[in-house]
């Protein structure tokens, strides 16, 4: 019988740079909800990936960015705690020869540790080919990572390759999860993440970030599931524009979301939303720990 290796995988980076897509296509399912706006994972998402002899368990951070709120002190911290608990950390990029504040800041960081350090240059499909090469050179210059691999988590580009690399480097030990294991994640979680994602999907650039889901009822009865779920913001008038005319965009957003729940769950949904406003909720602790924005041990 051969020797298992398995161990703990950290995503970091700054916010939009393609994190939750990367992991997404590894693991073959969605789990982290994606955008194009940033900052759109707030906790530590944690995903399992087995392929044959090896074990990998991805830890998904939100965007490393400067706070503004309690909120994003969580998420700051939570991305940091991540580096500690890690045997391998991947730092995703963009394409490109500017290493901004930001970028610097986060690789002051990983100088640090004594785990090999993976660079991955993510949206290698927006640039020419030629370009790789110097963007990998700016890198370089930087610090030593173990490995600087360009992919394109849109395309699949070099995943397969990336994997292998990730696999090299694992320790060797046993399983720390069943083979079937996908995520951490409970599906009312999944749910509530769900209906965040279509939210920032379909809303204006002022409202997403005042935005959080709590899914207050979850009940399967034969062939149906019943979920309740609210939308809580910060405003009155983000509550309206939420709603839209009529309840069309609520409409809008639960349709959709109702639609990725019954790929997940694989039975019928009847999804009821309602939309609550929480004045500065990003800010109170209380309301932050209810709905499950916790900070590092």
């Amino acid at each position: 019988m051969s020797e298992t290796k398995s161990g703990y995988i950290g995503i970091i980076g700054r916010p939009n740079v393609g994190k939750s897509t990367l992991m997404n296509h590894i693991v073959g399912q969605k789990i982290a909800i994606t955008s194009n706006k940033p900052q759109t994972t707030r906790n530590i998402i944690q995903t399992v990936v087995t392929k044959g002899d090896a074990q990998m368990v991805f830890l998904d951070t939100p965007g490393i960015h400067q706070s503004q709120n309690k909120l994003g002190d969580i998420m700051v911290k939570n991305a940091k705690s991540v580096v500690n608990e890690a045997d391998v950390v991947m730092m995703i990029v963009e394409p490109t020869d500017y290493i901004g504040a930001g970028e610097k800041a986060i690789i002051a960081m990983l100088k640090t540790l004594t785990i090999p350090v993976i660079l991955v240059i993510n949206k290698v499909d927006t640039i020419r080919k030629e370009e790789i090469l110097k963007f990998m050179d700016a890198y370089r210059r930087e610090m030593q990572f173990a490995k600087i691999v360009p992919v394109s988590a849109l395309k699949g580009k070099n995943i397969d390759e990336l994997v292998d690399i990730l696999i090299s480097y694992l320790p060797k030990g046993p399983f720390f999860f069943d083979k079937d294991t996908v995520t951490d994640q409970t599906e009312k979680t999944i749910c509530s993440e769900i209906i965040r994602e279509k939210t920032l999907r379909f809303m204006r650039d002022e409202i997403p970030h005042g935005v959080a889901v709590s899914v207050d009822k979850m009940e399967f009865k034969k062939g149906l599931c019943d979920i309740s779920a609210t939308i809580v913001c910060e405003r009155e008038s983000h509550k309206g524009m939420i709603i839209g005319k009529g309840g069309s965009m609520l409409k809008k957003i639960g349709t959709a979301s109702r639609e990725d729940m019954e790929k997940m769950l694989d039975i019928k949904v009847n999804l009821k939303l309602w939309v609550k406003v929480r004045n500065n909720w990003r800010d109170d602790e209380y309301l932050l720990k209810d709905l499950g924005f916790s900070k590092p041990e």
